[in-house]
C-alpha cells in the first residue's frame, strides 16, 4: 500500500546499524523503492568494531554511505544522536519529501513526530519488537520479518523431489487467521468512508487503515496484498470489481454484508 499515488517521493533513508542485521538490507531497499526514490542513504555505526565487517559488501552493492560514530561511553548508543542531527540538517535542506528511519529503537519517536510536524512523510522499518510509541509516530511502519519472508518466497529452493509434486495453487496455501481486532478495524474503516449504498473504494480503505494503524500490512497475515486478504473475509464482506476507463484495469469496492 503506497503512501501516495506517486513513486516520486524523494526519501532520505537513515539506518541504525546497531538495530538492523545486514542480511535484511536487500529486501528493505526493494521495499523502499516501491514507496519513493531514496535520494540519500546513510547508515550509522562504530565501523571500527569487529562486528561491522559483514556490512562492507552490502553497503557497496546498495550505495549506502557509512557514517562513523565512535562509542564514547559503554552502554550508550551514540549513533542515535548522529542520525538525529543529520535528519534535522536534511529536513532544513528543503530537498526531501520524506524520511525512512530504519531502527527498532524507541529513541527515534520524537524525531518521527518532529519530521511529521514539518510536513514530511515518515516511514519506519524495524523488527516486531519495536515499541509501539515509535510505530505510532510514523505514517507507516513495516516489519523486517515480513520482508525476509517475501524474499524467501521469491527464490524457493527446488529439489528433484519437488519437480514431481503437483503445483500448489495460491488459494490452497495455509494463511494466517485475521484477528478480531483487525477485522473490527476493517469494518470501522469501511463504515467511515462508505457511500449511501455501503460501498467503499478499496484504495481509500487501505490508505485510511494505515493512517489509523501504521504497522498494518496484509503480509503480516500471510497475504501479498489487501485485495486477497479482504476476499478471504467473505463471511463479513462483499467484493465488487468494476470496470474502469482503462482496459484490463478494474476498481475494487467492498461493503459490509450486514448493510
Amino acid at each position: 500500500m503506497p503512501l501516495t499515488n506517486s513513486r516520486d517521493l524523494k526519501l532520505a533513508v537513515l539506518i541504525d546499524a546497531d538495530n538492523v542485521p545486514y542480511s535484511n538490507v536487500k529486501g528493505m531497499m526493494e521495499e523502499i523503492a516501491k514507496l519513493g526514490t531514496p535520494t540519500t542513504k546513510r547508515i550509522y555505526a562504530d565501523w571500527t568494531k569487529p562486528n561491522a565487517n559483514g556490512w562492507k559488501g552490502v553497503l557497496l552493492e546498495h550505495a549506502i554511505t557509512p557514517i562513523q560514530q565512535y562509542s564514547y561511553t559503554v552502554g550508550k548508543n551514540s549513533s542515535d544522536s548522529a542520525l538525529i542531527i543529520d535528519a534535522m540538517d536534511l529536513l532544513y535542506s528543503g530537498k526531501l519529501d520524506g524520511f525512512c528511519i530504519v531502527s527498532s529503537d524507541s529513541d527515534f519517536t520524537r524525531l518521527a513526530v518532529r519530521l511529521r510536524e514539518s510536513g514530511m512523510k515518515v516511514i519506519g522499518i524495524g523488527e516486531k519488537k519495536t515499541p509501539n510509541s515509535f510505530i505510532a509516530a510514523c505514517d507507516r511502519f513495516i516489519y523486517l520479518e515480513v520482508l525476509d519472508g517475501a524474499i524467501q518466497k521469491k527464490k524457493p529452493k527446488v529439489t528433484a523431489a519437488d519437480t514431481k509434486k503437483p503445483v500448489e495453487k495460491p488459494a490452497e496455501k495455509a494463511l494466517h487467521k485475521v484477528d478480531k481486532q483487525t477485522i473490527e478495524l476493517i469494518e470501522a474503516t469501511i463504515e467511515d468512508i462508505e457511500d449511501d449504498d455501503g460501498w467503499a473504494f478499496l484504495g481509500d480503505v487501505g490508505n485510511l487503515i494505515v493512517k489509523k494503524k501504521p504497522e498494518f500490512d496484509p503480509r503480516n497475515y500471510g497475504y501479498s496484498k489487501l485485495t486477497p486478504m479482504l476476499k478471504s473475509l467473505t463471511d463479513i464482506l462483499e467484493i465488487d470489481e468494476r470496470e474502469s476507463d482503462k482496459k484490463g484495469i478494474k476498481h475494487v469496492y467492498v461493503r459490509l454484508r450486514f448493510n
